[in-house]
Order: structure tokens, then sequence, then C-alpha cells
């Protein structure tokens, strides 16, 4: 007779859910696994075994066959190392064979038969819970699968405390979610001295999702801008916060079982990889722009990244989504995010100030700036020139608006778009709307339609920049309170995006 139980192979943070069979026959001694297993889940068996041998049950002297169905789905992962241990004990009448049906399992085993952790527990209680199944895992994954709760989580330390309760000796309580993490951020925006201006366009771009790029000499203030803007920015709705833990789930970045409500803010260093920002590797892992999803993705000295790194956010920005392909796979991840960029205006990075002025204007700020392609620059909303800061502005002390006041402006302006976009699902933002839905939301007056067409002509602006100045003008307007975009709307907007940063 064949005992069943189930675990799930992951594909992005999609868990399938995959059949592990056990069939113990007549034959010469020896364990094997089939089902397309990697190296990981091939090793098991070792795992396994020795696990056993610890709590004194020994393997019977027949042929076991281990099957995970679909035997065509790639299996990786040490995950399977418990879902196969279940499956096992189930056919040795170990454990009864009802129970073991009805679970859905993953853990990985050491020699002594503790449970170590694995990554991946909330995607596998997502899926545990459409199937209509008890998760088993790890208990130092219980607290993450717990935020779940149309699944029970059971969660033991070791494979005998999992023998013991699946036998009814000791029963366990199901796991308790985690702590919700909502410490809030020690900068704050009343930090920022001078730069009036980019505070401003901060708000902006907090209260819309909006792109900004910051371009300005060194020690300008823009890491100084960037590193606050999540002070100003709403926490994550539980939807949200859910998504993206997802996501963080199976990168293995989840402390604790913690979920957080604190937007994600990802700073990846210029020499990163391709596959670290957009995602790849052996088994197609999250990307940075990924990890960012629902926060902000901050690229500070944006043209020293290399060019096809910066050519492959192009899709992810428009689309809020990543499909890493690779000659086994086809991995699609969410990355809504907000991308926040610094960048000098030269390689020396002074071109503009007189006190340093370089010999090589403007031939150096034209060829440093060429590393960013039109394209990219044009789905930019907001770009701002940072100036440097004055002795005097330094010695001032802190006394513009703090945090909490900005950041109830932008709680404010997301509000009335949550509202906006009540009977749109996919939307979420004022950056997000487009087509028929952008005109109506964002139809000018008489008098802002007409600057916007003088700017368009004069300009030679793109259906792109013409589409993303609406938007812009937009947030400007609900950060007001208005109902409809006037001229002053539309021509703060312009500002933001005709400026050297444009070049």
């Amino acid at each position: 007779m064949v005992a069943r139980t189930y675990t799930v192979a992951f594909e992005g943070v999609k868990a399938h859910q995959v059949e592990v069979q056990c069939a113990i026959t007549p034959g010469l001694p020896s364990f094997g696994i089939v089902g397309l297993p990697d190296k990981a889940v091939s090793e098991a068996r070792d795992r396994v075994r020795s696990a056993l041998t610890a709590m004194s049950l020994a393997l019977p002297s027949k042929r076991i066959t281990i099957n995970l169905s679909p035997a065509d789905l790639p299996k990786e992962g040490s995950h399977f190392d418990l879902p196969i241990a279940v499956a096992l004990l189930a056919a040795l009448d170990v454990i009864p064979k009802d129970y073991a049906e009805t679970t859905l399992a993953l853990g990985e085993l050491s020699l002594d038969g503790t449970l170590v952790p694995v990554n991946g527990a909330l995607p596998a209680a997502m899926t545990a819970a459409e199937e209509d199944r008890t998760l088993l895992c790890p208990h130092a994954s219980g607290a993450e699968a717990a935020w779940v709760a149309a699944t029970q989580v059971i969660a033991p330390a070791t494979l005998l405390e999992a023998i013991q309760h699946f036998s009814g000796q000791r029963p366990l309580q199901p796991s308790e979610p985690g702590e919700v993490e909502m410490t809030p951020s020690r900068k704050n925006l009343n930090d920022i001295k001078g730069q009036e201006r980019a505070r401003r366009v901060l708000e902006i771009a907090a209260a819309g999702r909006h792109h900004m790029l910051m371009m300005g000499t060194p020690g300008s203030g823009k890491s100084m801008l960037a590193a606050r803007l999540p002070s100003i920015l709403p926490p994550l709705s539980p939807a949200e916060a859910l998504e993206t833990s997802m996501i963080h789930s199976v990168a293995g970045l989840m402390e604790q079982g913690g979920i957080s409500r604190l937007r994600p803010f990802r700073e990846p260093h210029h020499t990163a990889s391709m596959p670290a920002i957009v995602g790849g590797g052996r088994r197609a892992s999250p990307g940075e722009i990924s990890l960012a999803h629902n926060g902000v993705l901050f690229l500070d000295e944006l043209p020293e990244f290399s060019r096809p790194v910066l050519e492959t956010l192009r899709q992810p920005i428009e689309t809020g989504e990543v499909m890493v392909a690779r000659a086994n796979a086809h991995v699609s991840y969410p990355c809504r995010f907000m991308l926040i960029a610094a960048a000098n205006p030269c390689k020396c990075g002074y071109m503009y100030d007189p006190a340093q002025a370089c010999a090589r204007v403007p031939m150096c700020g034209q060829d440093y700036l060429g590393r960013i392609s039109g394209p990219l620059l044009d789905r930019i909303d907001l770009r701002i020139e940072v100036p440097p800061v004055s002795y005097q502005d330094l010695d001032i002390p802190a006394h513009g608006e703090t945090s909490k006041i900005v950041a109830a402006r932008v709680a404010a302006a997301r509000a009335i778009q949550t509202e906006r976009f009540a009977e749109h699902p996919s939307i979420f933002t004022n950056s997000d709307a487009q087509g028929t839905l952008l005109t109506d939301i964002a139809a000018p007056d008489a008098e802002g339609r007409e600057l916007l067409s003088k700017v368009s002509e004069k300009f030679g602006l793109t259906a792109r920049g013409y589409h993303r100045i609406l938007r812009v003008a937009r947030t400007i307007a609900d950060l007001e309170g208005a109902q409809n975009v006037h001229r002053h709307h539309i021509g703060e907007a312009v500002s933001y995006r005709l400026t050297n940063a444009s070049l």
C-alpha cells in the first residue's frame, strides 16, 4: 500500500503542491527518490535515515521508493526532508496514514532529528489553506506561516515531537503569528537643512509613488533625502504586508516570523550584478527590485551602474512585474517599487559649482549622464537639481516640518487615491493610472490644458512624458485636496520634468 503526504515546490512566490508517495516493497534493500529531484532532495534519504536511527527506528530490509508527483516538475531544496520522513513513517504505520494525507509538510532534518527552518513557509501556508490541509513545519518557521489564518500550523521542534503529535501522545498547539514590526524610523525630515524644493518633491513622490531623480554636487544631501523617505511613507496595508512578506519569505529574509508593516527600502551598491538587481541565479531567486516591492529602490550614483542593469529596469518600471527567464524555468516576481535615483552632474561632480569649475565642461557632464538612456530617463516622473547647502544654512537650527507632519499629508493624499481607485483592484496610486482612466481623473482645466499643450510643442514631450506630467499634477492636486487639476498644478509638475537633469 502506498502512503501519501504533501509538500510544495517553489516557482518564484508561487508554491505548487507536490504529492509525496512512499511504497515499501519486497526486494533488495534500497532507498530511492524519483520525480526529478535535485542534489539536495536526493541527499534527503541519508538525513532521514540518520534522523530515524537517532530515534531508534530502523528501516526495514526492503525496497523503499519515494515518488514526488508530478514527476516532470523540478524539485529543489532541503525542505523535502520532512515530507519524505512523514510519508515513510506513514508507510511504516508509525503515524496514521489519514493524518499524513491531510498534511502539507516542509522542513529540513538534521542528523539527530531536529527540524531546521527553511525558506518559503509563508507561500507554503497559502497553498495549504487553498488545499484545505494542515501545515507541518519546523518550530522556527511556525510564527511566519501562522500569518495565514485560514490553515492550522503545527510546528514541532523535532521529528519525534511530530510523531508524538500525530499519534496523539503529546498534541501540539497551533502556532501563533509573529510580531508586527512597526518601529518608526529615527531619521527625520527636519534633519534636512535648506533644500526646500527637494523636500517638496520628496513629498510628492511619496504621495503618488512617483519615480524621482536627484542630481547635484557631492555632499548636497541627495542620499540624506532618500534615507528619510521611508519616514513619510504610509505603512503597508495588511494585503500589501502579506504580499511583500511572501517575497521576503522565499528569499529567506523573514526574521523570527515577524511581518513588517514598514515599506521596504533597498539600496544596492552600483557594483551589483544583473541577477542581484533583477533576480536570477541557479534557483531564479528574487532580486532587489522584487525585494523592494511596495517600497523604495534607491540607486545612488545612478550612472555608475552598468548599462545592461539600468536597461533591464525599463520594463519592470512600466509593468510592476519582472519575468526571470532561464533555460529550465520562467519565474515571475512582482516588483511595484518606487525608484529614487541620485547622480552627480559629471564624473568629478562639480560641473555647476563655480568655486570648483571643471575644465571639461560641458563634455564631462554629457558623457557622464549619457550613461542613462533616454527611454529610462523618460520613465522618471520627477527630476530635480539639489544644490549645495551654504554654511549659513548649516548653522541654523532645524526648523523645517517634521516627518510626522509631512507623513500626515501623504497619508491623506493616499487615502484620496485609495477611494478613487476602489473599483480598480490593480491600481493603487496615481502613478498606476493610465489610458482613459488617467485622462478622466487628471483632466486639467482650460488654462492648464493650454499650458501643457505649449510645453509639449516647445520641448517635444513624448506621449509617456505627457501622461507622467498629468499623473504628477493629479498628485499635487490631491496634496492640496483639490477636486480638479488646475494650471498651477500642471505648471509645478512641468517644472519637475524640464531641468538640467533631462540632459
